[in-house]
């Protein structure tokens, strides 16, 4: 045996065996907060990680206590992998990478009408007998959008394939080259089709398409035509998209149905605000699509979903396909939907949902706020800046808003990191290699868990 394999056996020996190294007083103190088994299988990696590398000749035998801190680093971290709730001060309304859409207190307070016991969710209680879970969202969806028929599912993605699989399976689907977009993570709407089983029928240009362009493609194999909502790209320029009334009008005249992803899930103006119009699932409706796929995470404000409104033969066909309850949503975002059309239903959606208090806030307010920011924090300063939607909606509209740039005697990256590590986390920007925060997208009673935040990150 040569001098290395010599040594490393040795290295080998030195290491402690899994019970050894669960007698560490930290180990100890981690087992009575996360419990054995947690503890025993991070010591086990931990040990089995030491023994490749000083096989391979990468590491020397640390001693029992560092082997202890990793495997308590590892023990824990499982424990914090979960989901946690962070201050959203990046000024991105609708935050794809921080679940986007923050709930209103009447969704929060259905939620937890739910989830501590039993929930009728497909019982009827008038009768007793078996009921429908699309009942309970039904009434409301159908009342604020003019609707026949209305079901969701667990997200818009879900929503158009659902659509396309149950009205297109194997025939063909007409849809504008300009409209094969891309939507985050990678979706291709052309992706989702061929999932669906249906044949994509590319018309116009990219950035030009008629009505005719449509006619001149609908035969006996055409089952639908669809319209994908540019939400989150824009197009300008030598452009010509076919407005949806005219399209229903020929979808009307063919016999074929005109399926509408808008995407954003807007029922509101945006225009009162200072925005670009964006297009509303009422204004849709009313130009005549014969379905409506819309999220429920954005413009809506609500919990992740994916809604499909209109004809009441149509949206019965989806209720009926196989992949209807392969993508239907759970009692949680049952609740939570339910309490957000509430708002809406009760005129209050500006006032209570956080979306649209977060649109909406005048640029007073959040001087006001930046600037008790700033002040906590020496050196800090209110500088004027941009605000976002976010969320694939309304691309490149921003809004005035005030940000706290921090002190510049610190590394941007750095400072940005130990804001992250705080508790809660702070979720910041970097403009001009300089730290800032956005008041906009803060809730109020964040306003003391941020200036802590920020003084800490700071001082460390």
């Amino acid at each position: 045996m040569n001098t290395k394999a010599l040594e490393s056996a040795a290295d080998l020996r030195s290491l402690p065996s899994v019970d050894a190294l669960l007698k560490q007083p930290l180990l100890v103190s981690a087992m009575s907060e996360l419990g054995h088994d947690l503890v025993v299988g991070a010591a086990r990696q931990v040990l089995e990680g030491e023994r490749l590398a000083l096989v391979q000749g990468e590491a020397s035998s640390p001693d029992s206590s560092e082997l202890a801190e990793r495997v308590a680093a590892m023990a824990y971290g499982k424990i914090l992998a979960g989901p946690r709730q962070v201050i959203n001060a990046t000024g991105v309304i609708v935050h794809t990478n921080l679940a986007r859409a923050p709930l209103c207190e009447a969704a929060i307070k259905a939620i937890d009408g739910v989830v501590r016991g039993y929930s009728a969710i497909e019982l009827d209680l008038e009768t007793g007998r078996r009921g429908d879970r699309h009942a309970h969202l039904r009434p409301l969806l159908c009342e604020l959008l003019d609707v026949e028929e209305a079901i969701v599912v667990n997200n818009n993605a879900s929503a158009v394939l659902l659509a396309l699989s149950a009205l297109a399976r194997g025939k063909e689907v007409i849809l504008s080259r300009g409209e094969a977009v891309e939507i985050g993570g990678g979706f291709r709407v052309p992706d989702i089709m061929r999932r669906s089983g249906a044949k994509l029928v590319e018309v116009g240009t990219t950035n030009r398409t008629y009505v005719s362009d449509y006619a001149d493609a609908i035969g006996e194999r055409t089952a639908a035509l669809l319209a994908v909502h540019s939400s989150n790209f824009r197009v300008v320029g030598f452009v010509h998209p076919v407005p949806i009334d005219e399209l229903a009008g020929l979808a009307r005249d063919r016999g074929v149905p005109l399926i509408h992803d808008l995407g954003s899930g807007c029922l509101l103006d945006t225009t009162q605000f200072g925005l670009a119009p964006e297009p509303t699932v009422q204004a849709s409706v009313r130009a005549g699509a014969d379905l409506v796929c819309f999220s429920g995470d954005k413009l809506l404000g609500g919990p992740q979903a994916g809604i499909v409104a209109g004809r009441r033969e149509l949206v019965q066909r989806l209720a009926r396909d196989p992949l209807a309850r392969a993508t239907r949503i759970d009692k949680l975002t049952m609740a939570a939907l339910h309490g957000t059309l509430v708002e809406y239903a009760r005129g209050c959606a500006v006032q209570s949902i956080p979306v649209w208090q977060m649109i909406a806030v005048s640029l007073a307010a959040l001087t006001d706020r930046a600037q008790r920011w700033a002040a906590a924090i020496p050196g800090a300063e209110v500088i004027p800046g941009r605000s976002t939607v976010g969320g694939g909606s309304l691309p490149g509209e921003t809004l005035p808003t005030a940000l706290v740039r921090m002190p510049a005697r610190q590394p941007a990256a750095g400072l940005l990191k130990r804001l992250r590590q705080q508790s809660p986390p702070v979720i910041a920007r970097i403009e001009a290699d300089r730290v800032v925060l956005d008041p906009r997208t803060v809730l109020a009673e964040e306003d003391e868990g941020i200036i802590d935040a920020m003084q800490a990150a700071v001082a460390a």
